[in-house]
């Protein structure tokens, strides 16, 4: 288990290595004064089998570890460790890792010191020290301290966030339970009794399987031999057994003889992999021993497993530049170094690899910088060979610079004759300007954010400026191992030279490229993630074996298949990361040859050029793909852009950025690259980088808006020509919030009568309405019962009735009113004077008159409502129910009231609370009177500042009733547009208004959702179904399956669309294949049933996700002639039987139905866009 983004044994190490060497001068003073008793005591220093049972310690155990009973020898430790960390954040004045803090707060949390507990929180605040990103025991053991404190806001998002990044975290249950509870306490009753019902679905299943290792390291393979003879042994322990068991033998020397260790080495992890062929530790751990013994592309093969299987580590990177520094091909061992030391930027074997790279192409620069970053890692053990390897390179590169003079004086001559010189002489100068350049840029210090090139470059050269831009490296680099498990570091021994030759882990040797010596690698090197990231380092940095045999040199001049950095980057759902910049990998071209496991292994990149990456910066900022001298620091790098916030409602990342998505060139491709690359279905976000940070609110617009534009005049468009192409337009522009159509139904000659009460009734008198029950009020007030109490709350209690008795009840409301208004009249004059400020106060607050409100009657029926619908036909494309350029007349099934007509029947004072589109569609709302309605309406950035202020008055968001209290947001700045909706007018809702709505007169409405088929609104909808999904909250609109349908019905040029559709097609049709690859592991066979025509999308049972072409049924409750069925994503399944013993898998799609649509779906040219 592991906490924080790494392993405890790295902050368990740094502790020990830091009080170590922090302490030894002081101890030795003290010792001098007689105080070496008391420094021993209050600084304890941790052993190594100390940090060994310290590993996998974190607040997932509270409540579960006993301490206080029979666990003295435990609390012994952690009170230990509590002081040994507490003593090293004192002598580095809080200058330390934020694991550091993290792993603090665990030990704390589970000793029950919730005082000191609570600085977990306090301390990690700043951005800076937050582990980026969070896992699932850092943000639960966050709740707990806030559920201690009665925080409960701060809690609920804790925990949500934990089940939004790990669905099957092991205390999943006491979340529900804890989440039930809180929102009890809030008067959250619809969402306390939703999360409690969770865990009566789920049997709990705490597996704990915590292996270690005490140095006895064949007791310790004699345990872990008798574990694996247990019978019905889970398969997530059995393959963590296999897995230590299969490193044990690769790394332990005392095991037996090299040969024999290193195939049962493999044999281990490859059962640990039939186990779990999900664990991205052990497909690179088995890349270490097929490294080991020389099997090159299998160890290749695997380094790309492990980056497809898990979250990106330095050592796999490392590894794989290894592997193409040996095959020669120093671009891409180029790649792989950086991002080895982008993922961790002390890695110090990466920086040494990288310098001995750069050394042998000629750019000593470069290397100088590579070797000055290795010598501050703290990983360095040969600082000694680095600083005088600096300086005989600091010597050669003066020589170069004077050797460059001459070159100069050429130049100079050439110039000033450019008119008179000869081809070949013009050839000449080109070559010494762009050589002269490129001095130029190495001697530069200041940053630049373009890439440097020839002026004639040579083919290869021109091959080398398409290099993929290397990934946003995810925010830590963590060993995705099992319990216990140590993740290695191959280091490398310093050369002598350019051309020398670095020991690598067991046995392997880098040599470095001769051939490539006249090249500038730097040149062509840029990172979407700016500085290198720190990032935190996997445990046990020991080289494995420094005694191994020689490596294959059997093929020292074959293109071994390249991995791309790229493909790991990924977002944290399906969909949820439309704008994240992924690079796409290589395409086949003529002439390429074929690696023997069937990967296309090109000469040359073909994707496209870095220019196309969006918003990239250069890897370290100096503008020439060099390294910084100053670049060590963590608190100067930027966060990366790829996991900041995969998608979150807020991050508003430019459609730009989504340029770059990795789409594979072909289906087939996709699923070669992620073979059993997914554990869950589309219930969670295991199919992406599952450590980037859960959706966030987005934090209120700046620059602040002036209070005098807080009260924005609404946009109205006077109706001349309802078909007016920029009328569409207009509408639908983002900058555009809301807009009023004054007399659409008069220009259409719209018979909007056919909607009047006398007319429901005529047509359909018993057809169902929902009633609502509310207060009357002023429509810029919202008070309590007892009229008392200004809140956001709005009352508002639900019933059914039909249109004919709600008819009665609009018309007695009306004669009722005539009388009253009539009585008023007849009184005295002196009756009628305006009342004072006072006394009209004092009414206003006196007990408020209940009206009704008649909503959400649908009228989608054809057969019912035929003259009504046909009538809706008159409109223009862009505001109609159903039209070719609507998303929504693509999902297939009926969504009641957004994809069909609603129907609202109104009494003076009825209010549609505050709310936003579901999936931030934009609606259509007509009037059909004869009386009025007020809108008020908050433009979509300001969301989260609405959603803010229904926390602070204990209303839900996304499920509440609420009533916003404009003095709040006048305060708050947010700027309200008001308007008056007259009979007639057409409202048109902009993508993720905030609006609200009361009626002033007796008047009926029409409704329906629309989707402009634009990036926009496909960014919006699927950002909501994101927060939705981490909200606990149920997406009403299925985005994978509108996805694959808009794929299979229209053609889209707009290329930000087609990026971010092709990209959720990608997502899920490797989430598809490698749950169907995990299912035939465990012989379970899937049962195919085609959709059916109009079958709605299906969603899980229990949690209320989408659940795509592989649904979960009980075989109980399976039968053929039902037409809906009892849907469970695979988490909840599996909650309920790990085996899935009583569940069936019902296939709706085939695989090649699927990946024919998805090659299928190309980018159109512009003229064949739909409309």
């Amino acid at each position: 288990m592991q906490s924080c983004g790494v392993s405890l044994a790295v902050a368990a190490c740094a502790a020990a290595r830091s009080l170590g060497s922090a302490s030894g001068g002081d101890e030795e003073k003290k010792m001098a004064a007689g105080k070496a008793s008391e420094t021993e005591e209050d600084f304890p220093t941790l052993t190594a089998q100390e940090r060994d049972s310290l590993v996998g310690i974190d607040s997932s155990l509270f409540g579960f570890q006993r301490l206080h009973e029979d666990g003295a020898r435990t609390k012994a430790l952690l009170l230990k460790a509590v002081r040994s960390y507490d003593s090293l954040i004192l002598k580095a004045e809080g200058k330390v890792e934020p694991e550091l803090f993290c792993q603090l707060g665990h030990f704390n949390l589970l000793l029950e010191d919730y005082a000191k507990g609570e600085m977990m929180p306090l301390l990690l605040s700043p951005p800076s020290l937050t582990p980026s990103p969070p896992n699932a025991a850092f943000l639960y053991g966050l709740g707990m301290v806030y559920f201690h404190y009665n925080a409960f806001q701060w809690a609920i998002k804790a925990f949500q966030e934990v089940l939004y990044i790990d669905p099957s975290f092991s205390r999943a249950k006491e979340i529900h339970l804890r989440l039930g509870l809180m929102f009890k306490v809030n008067t959250d009753y619809e969402s306390s009794l939703k999360v409690l019902c969770l865990p009566l679905s789920s049997t709990i299943q705490f597996h704990i399987a915590h292996l270690y290792e005490i140095q006895r390291y064949r007791a310790a393979k004699e345990a872990y031999e008798s574990l694996l003879q247990t019978e019905n042994l889970p398969a997530q322990v059995k393959a963590s057994t296999l897995q230590q068991l299969g490193w044990m033998h690769h790394t332990v020397e005392q095991l037996g003889d090299r040969a024999n260790k290193d195939s049962y080495a493999i044999q281990c992890l490859q059962k640990s992999l039939e186990a779990d062929p999900n664990s991205g530790q052990s497909w690179y751990f088995l890349g270490r021993c097929y490294s080991s013994i020389g099997k090159v592309q299998d160890a290749f093969v695997s380094y790309r497993q492990s980056i497809d299987k898990s979250e990106a580590s330095a050592d796999t990177w490392c590894s794989i530049g290894v592997l193409y520094q040996q095959q020669n091909q120093p671009m891409d061992a180029l790649q792989a170094y950086i991002c080895a030391v982008q993922l961790d930027h002390g890695h110090a074997a990466a920086w040494m690899d990288l310098g001995t790279l750069y050394e042998s192409c000629s750019q000593p620069h470069d290397a100088i910088k590579c070797y000055i970053n290795a010598m501050r890692s703290k990983a360095c053990s040969n600082a000694t060979a680095l600083t005088q390897r600096i300086k005989c390179l600091q010597v050669r590169r003066e020589g170069e610079i004077q050797e460059g003079g001459v070159q100069s004086q050429l130049l100079d001559q050439l110039r000033s004759n450019r008119a008179n010189l000869k081809p070949l002489q013009l050839q000449m100068l080109e070559q010494l300007e762009a050589q002269l350049n490129l001095m130029q840029q190495h001697q530069q210090q200041t940053p630049h954010n373009q890439v440097g090139h020839s002026a004639t470059p040579s083919p290869r050269q021109q091959a080398l400026n398409h290099l993929p831009s290397p990934p946003s490296p995810p925010h830590s680099a963590t060993s995705g191992g099992a319990p216990g498990t140590p993740a290695t570091k191959e280091s490398t021994p310093l050369g002598n030279g350019p051309t020398a030759t670095a020991t690598k882990g067991p046995g392997e040797m880098t040599t470095a490229n001769s051939t490539a010596a006249a090249e500038s690698l730097s040149n062509h090197v840029q990172s979407a993630a700016g500085d290198g990231v720190t990032s935190n380092r996997s445990p046990h940095h020991s080289s494995d074996n420094p005694k191994g045999g020689d490596p294959t040199t059997s093929a020292p001049h074959k293109k071994i298949n390249n991995i791309h950095p790229a493909v790991s980057s990924a977002a944290s759902s399906p969909i949820s990361a439309m704008s994240t910049a992924t690079p796409s990998p290589k395409s086949t071209e003529p002439g390429q040859s074929t690696g023997p496991h069937g990967l296309n292994s090109p000469s040359t990149t073909t994707t496209a050029a870095l220019s196309s990456a969006g918003p990239s910066t250069v890897v370290n900022g100096n503008g020439k793909g060099g390294i910084s001298e100053d670049s060590q620091s963590p608190l100067k790098a930027d966060p990366p852009a790829t996991c900041r916030r995969p998608t979150p409602p807020h991050a508003r990342t430019p459609p730009s950025s989504s340029s770059s998505v990795s789409i594979y060139p072909s289906s087939t491709d996709v699923l070669k690259a992620c073979r059993n690359l997914g554990k869950n279905g589309l219930s969670s976000s295991s199919i992406l980088l599952d450590k980037c940070p859960p959706p966030r609110l987005p934090p209120s617009p700046s620059p602040v808006l002036p209070k005098d534009k807080l009260n924005p005049p609404h946009t109205k468009h006077l109706c001349e020509d309802a078909f007016f192409p920029p009328l569409h337009q207009f509408c639908t522009n983002p900058s555009n919030p809301v807009t009023v159509i004054r007399g659409l139904a008069g220009a259409l000659k719209l018979d909007l009568g056919l909607f009047s009460t006398k007319t429901l009734v005529e047509a359909n008198p018993d057809h169902l309405v929902e009633c609502r029950t509310q207060l009357s009020q002023p429509a810029d007030e919202n008070w309590d019962l007892s009229g008392t109490k200004k809140m956001w709350r709005c009352e508002s209690g639900r019933a059914h009735t039909t249109i004919a008795k709600y008819a009665q009840y609009q018309a007695a409301s009306f004669q009722e009113s005539l009388r009253e208004n009539e009585k008023k009249a007849l009184k005295e004059p002196s009756d009628t004077e305006p009342a004072s400020a006072e006394s009209a106060a004092r009414k206003r607050r006196g007990p408020l008159k209940h009206i009704k409100f008649g909503t959400n009657i649908d009228v989608s029926d054809e057969r019912k409502w035929k003259l009504q619908l046909q009538e809706l036909s008159k409109l223009p494309a862009f505001a109609r129910v159903v039209s070719a350029g609507n998303l929504l007349s693509h999902v297939g099934h009926t969504i009641l009231g957004m994809n069909t007509v609603q129907l609202y029947m109104k009494v003076p004072g009825s209010r549609i609370p505050g709310h936003q589109e579901h999936n931030n569609f934009c609606s259509v709302n007509i009037n059909i009177g004869p009386g009025d309605c007020e809108w008020f309406a908050v433009p979509e950035p300001y969301w989260g500042v609405m959603s803010n202020f229904c926390e602070k008055n204990n209303i839900n968001f996304l499920m509440g009733s609420w009533w916003p209290n404009l003095e709040d947001l006048y305060e708050a700045d947010v700027p309200v547009y008001r308007f008056i909706q007259r009979p007639g007018d057409l409202v048109w809702l902009n993508t993720g208004t905030v609006h609200w709505v009361q009626a002033i007169g007796w008047c009926n409405n029409i409704a329906w959702n629309v989707g402009p088929l634009s990036a926009h609104q496909y960014k919006l909808a699927v950002e909501r179904y994101e927060w939705n999904k981490l909200q606990s909250v149920k997406s009403h609109v299925p985005m994978v399956h509108l996805s694959w349908n808009m794929a299979r019905n229209i053609k889209v040029s707009d290329h930000k669309l087609f990026q971010m559709i092709k990209y959720c097609l990608l997502r899920t049709l490797k989430q598809c294949q490698s749950v169907k690859e995990a299912l035939a592991a465990a012989g379970k066979e899937t049962v195919l049933q085609s959709r059916n025509r109009d079958e709605p999308a299906h969603y899980c049972t229990i949690c209320e996700v989408e659940v795509f072409n592989l649904l979960f049924v009980r075989s109980e409750l399976l039968s053929r002639k039902q037409k809906q069925y009892v849907v469970h994503c695979q988490d909840c399944a599996r909650k309920g039987s790990a085996e899935l013993d009583n569940f069936v898998v019902v296939e709706k799609h085939r695989m090649d139905d699927l990946m024919q649509v998805y090659d299928q779906f190309t980018l159109a040219p512009l003229h064949s866009s739909s409309s």
